[in-house]
Formats: structure tokens, sequence, C-alpha cells
């Protein structure tokens, strides 16, 4: 039977298993990703790209690509609530950081913009960065079993297309094979949660909706359309391409007939949304899916590793579960390859589950909470499930009228709008996440103090050079050239920034480069005169240290520790630090 021997094998080729074959790929680590499907996701699915994933995709080096095939921010900026598209509207918010208010916020927070850039747009670049990196990928190809031993882990293959059977070997391996994940159940992790809230339908549909759109751009259109027959017909039209591609997402009873999911009765009910009966419409694709909340036990069980759907699985709120994903190959990847080349001890890798686990519950309780933030909208709109047409539009007339209690129901309306913003504009929940792990220093030194953001922390993100946050962005200039702090970090190595006052900071990073053999970069960051520039003071508001101090940056950008000012012997002082983190002592798991 032929053999496979690889460093890593990563199940799944979605978002998770193609990001981790490209991170891997990026740190010269050899990778083999391998789907059960014939090729990248062929629907749209997935589509909410936040600012810290596209700060992934910076280091990858496809954020150009990525923009090039996305929807701006500027064109994503509206929730529309409606009876119909063609219909009155009833409610309308700015989200994803694009008006006015919010917009600073996302603005001073990231060099990257949120997009909306659907799944079947966004793996195929994954893939041939991958690739191009040297990563290996295989589709077609189906894991039968995987198991693992002392020193590697082995998986039984089928090529599906020959029906041949092989074995891949690796050292390590990662799960990223989705929500019914056979990683998982190899290796006996349980996901704790429920697995079946209900059954849910996504339509691909070609549909030019322009004349109704133009003027209100946005990602998501929620409509409410009373059925004389079936009672009130919800969906939510998520944009894929302005404004002629879309998918229309609704929940069924699995109780009814199976004709009404069929064609004629899905274009039926498109029409009926939209609100124009004899609007042209092309259905593309369908598919079902259970809307689940569930979190595995643990994002770990040895030499294996679980990512994305396969250990967090949620329902498409807040748009966290592709991002969430990327996040978690991020995180996982650089640790992988430095103890694959020998700079860190195994007991490094425990430190993936301490950080992304409690990331993965918060984010599965985020998504959650703002399905249930949703019912106070049909409440205030007075909408109810089994509502007549006519019964709908006597709830509705006192939101589109003048009477005495219009003021009260519009005001009602309003509150319930507002609790959208912990979907629309969580921002806090989309770049907020601080880790607490063995690879993270906390302070110790007397001038360290527990920062209090002030701001609602879903709502806003509070950035911090505190250890476990990730790195702060500040525009600065280096060599005449405007760069962001996040553009000195990354590329799979760790980074020291200091101020104009540390050359003995320079002399340490010598030193433990020599003494470690691991590839670190530092950077002198002035206030005038230099290679690198804090123009504006930006970095020096943030940095959290004095000019003599340190931060010392993971390659996931977050910070590992920090020196807020100039030990006696900082050369020791960073090594201990360093082993710390990279030989840390072996866990079992």
């Amino acid at each position: 039977m032929r053999e496979i021997a690889i460093p890593v094998l990563i199940v799944g080729a979605g978002p998770a298993g193609l990001a981790a074959a490209a991170l891997l790929a990026h740190y010269d680590v050899a990778a083999l990703a391998v789907s059960r499907h014939p090729g990248t996701a062929n629907s749209p699915r997935a589509h909410i790209t936040n600012q810290r994933t596209m700060e992934v995709l910076r280091d990858l080096g496809l954020e150009a690509q990525v923009k090039t095939l996305a929807m701006p921010k500027e064109q994503m900026r509206h929730n529309v609530w409606a009876t119909s598209f063609a219909g009155p509207e009833l409610a309308r918010m700015d989200s994803w950081g694009a008006g006015p208010e919010r917009a600073p916020d996302y603005a001073a927070a990231s060099p990257c913009e949120m997009c909306n850039i659907p799944q079947h747009l966004l793996e195929p670049v994954l893939l041939a960065g991958a690739r191009a990196k040297g990563a290996q990928v295989l589709f077609n190809t189906e894991l039968i079993e995987i198991t693992q031993h002392n020193d590697q882990v082995v998986a039984q293959m089928r090529d599906r297309v020959t029906g041949e059977d092989f074995v891949v070997r690796a050292q390590y391996a990662i799960g990223a094979d989705g929500g019914n994940s056979l990683v998982a159940a190899n290796m006996g992790i349980a996901m704790e949660g429920e697995m079946a809230l209900g059954p849910a339908l996504s339509c691909w549909l070609e549909a030019d909706l322009t004349a109704y759109c133009a003027s209100r751009p946005g990602a998501l259109y929620w409509m409410s359309q009373p059925d004389p027959v079936l009672g009130l017909q919800s969906a939510t039209f998520v944009c894929v391409r302005p404004w002629t591609e879309w998918v229309m997402v609704f929940t069924y009873d699995p109780g009814q007939p199976e004709a009404s999911l069929e064609e004629p009765a899905l274009l039926a009910r498109a029409r009926a949304i939209i609100g124009v009966p004899e609007l042209p419409i092309r259905l593309k694709a369908v598919s079902k899916w259970t809307i689940k909340r569930a979190v595995a036990t643990s994002m770990q069980a040895g030499r294996v590793f679980l990512a994305g759907d396969a250990a967090h699985r949620h329902p498409p709120t807040n748009g966290l579960g592709t991002n969430t994903s990327v996040q978690d190959s991020y995180n996982l990847a650089w640790k992988l390859a430095m103890v694959l080349r020998g700079k860190a001890g195994p007991g490094l890798l425990a430190s993936y589950n301490d950080e992304r686990l409690p990331v993965a519950r918060a984010v599965v309780e985020r998504a959650m909470q703002s399905v249930y933030d949703m019912q106070p909208l049909g409440e205030a709109l007075g909408l109810a499930p089994w509502q007549t047409p006519e019964q709908m539009a006597a709830a509705l007339e006192p939101l589109l009228a003048t009477t005495p209690d219009s003021e009260a129901r519009r005001a009602a309306l309003a509150q319930a709008v507002q609790l959208q913003q912990y979907q629309f504009n969580c921002h806090g929940v989309e770049l907020g996440q601080r880790y607490a792990s063995a690879a993270v220093r906390p302070d110790v030194d007397a001038g360290a103090t527990l920062e209090n953001p002030g701001r609602d922390a879903q709502l806003y993100y509070h950035a911090s050079s505190q250890p476990g946050a990730s790195l702060p962005h500040a525009w600065l200039s280096r060599g005449g050239q405007r760069c962001s702090t996040l553009d000195l970090a990354g590329q799979g190595r760790f980074v020291l920034l200091t101020g104009a006052s540390g050359q003995p900071w320079r002399d340490a990073v010598e030193a433990v480069r020599d003494a470690l053999g691991v590839d670190i970069a530092v950077h002198a960051i002035a206030a005038a005169d230099g290679e690198i520039i804090d123009v504006d003071g930006a970095w020096a508001a943030q940095r959290g240290v004095a000019e003599y101090g340190c931060v010392l940056l993971r390659p996931d950008r977050h910070v590992a520790w920090r020196s807020r000012t100039l030990p006696a012997d900082a050369p020791a002082a960073l090594l201990a630090v360093l082993n710390a983190i990279l030989w840390p002592e072996p866990q079992d798991c």
C-alpha cells in the first residue's frame, strides 16, 4: 500500500484547513491538506470577513487579492428590515463599522478593513496561496480512520476517484473537517452543547435587485412577508454580488410538505419576499443545514488538533464562523513550526487549547445571544408566525402612521434595533481576544495595572500592549513610507519593539538569537529621527512601556511579554522569557 510521510496532515480544506496549509508552508513546514470534496466551496456560505482575519491574510500576502474580489465596506453598510424589498422599510442601521458613529473606531483599530467575500471566492485565494508557498492539497481524498501513536499520526485514506487506499504518516495532524468531524470522533473528543436546534435552508439566487438596494447598500436584508396559507414567511437575503446575486436563508419546520422546499415553491417564496411577482430569478443551488450550539471539550488530543467547525459550531450571527476558523490556524501554525524545527518543545502546543478553547466558547455564546436578541425586533414590529396578511398590516400600521401610539411603537422598535449593535458592530468581540497560557508571560512589575477600557468590552475594541493582547495598530513612517505596527510583526518570527533608547535590547536580541537559534527581529520606533518614526505619537500612546522598555511579539502578533523598564540584565531577562514560552513542561493531553 502506498504511503506518504509528511510533517503535518490537515484533514479538511475549508477556511481553517487552507489557512493552516498556507501558514505552515509560509513558515517552511511541509503540509498536506486533504478534502473528500472535489474542490473548494461550491456555494457562497460564510461571507463576513473581519479585520483580524484580514490581518492574517495581510501577513500571508493575500489581502490585496481578497479585496479585489470582495464587496467593500462601504457597500456592506446597511442592515435593512422591511416587509419586502419593494415594500415598506421598517428599520435600518449602520453596520460593520461603516456608519459615521463607529467608523473612527474601526479605522483606528487596524490597517485592514472589513469586507464581504463569499466562501466560494475566498477559498480559491487561500488554495492558490497555499500551493504557491509549497503546500500540497488533495481533493477527492477521504479520511477513513485516523489513529495516533507515541511518535506519529497514522491516517487511512481513500482516493474517491480511483478507489485506491493509501496511508499518510505525519508527526502532527489538524482536524479541520467541519461540523461532522471524523477526526474528533476518532480521537474521542466529545462536543458539548446542542447539535440540532433547527433546520435551515440556503438558496443561492440570481435576481437583479439594484432598484431596491443601490440607495441603501448592505450585506444583509431582513424580510417578513405574510402568506395566507403558511403564515409569516421570514428570510434573510445575503448579498453575494451587488445587487444581482443573493443567498436567501430561512428556517423551516421539518414536518412541512417536501414540495414547499422544491424549486417552484422556493422561487415563489423568493418573489413574494422580494415583492415583485414577475421578477426573473434563477435558482443556482440549495443547501440544507442545521443550526448548532456546540464546543469541543478539548481542541487537542496528543498530536492531533481541532480547528474551525470541527471544534466550534454556532449560528451565522455576528459573522464569526470563518473568522474564528482562520484565527485558530493562525494561533496553531507558528507553534507547530517552532516545534517541528526543534526551536520549541512539545509543551508549547498545549497553549493552543489553553488559548483558543475559551475563544471558541465565547464565540458560540455570543452568536447564540445574538439569535435571542433578535426576538425583541419581532415583538416591536408586532409580528407573529401565523398572522394573516390583514393582521400583519394592522400590526404594522401604527409604525407607518401618525396615530397616538405611533411614537411609542417606533421608540420600542428603535430600542430593539439598537440591541442589534451586539451583532453588527460588535468590535470588541471581533478584535478583542486576549490569551492566557504558558505562551504569555504576564506583567510582574509594580508599574503594571489592570486596564479598564471604560466602554462596553463587547461593542468596543480596547487596544492594549498588555501580554496576551494583539499588537495595537498605529501608523508609522518607515523609510519615508507609511506602514502599520502590524507590518513590523508576523512572518513566522518573534519581534521585539523598542524605542530610540533601546540599543540594549538590540544587544539582548543578538545574544538570545545566538543562544536559542530562534529568529527574532528587533525594531526601534523613534519619536523623530530614525528608520521607523512614530510621526503622530500614535504608537507612544499605546505601547504601555517607556522608550527604553520593550514589547515582545509572538509570530501571531499577540504580545508575549513586555518590559516597562530596562532591567539590569536585559539579555538574561529576554532569554528567560523565551525559554519559558518555547520550552514549557509538557502537559498530558
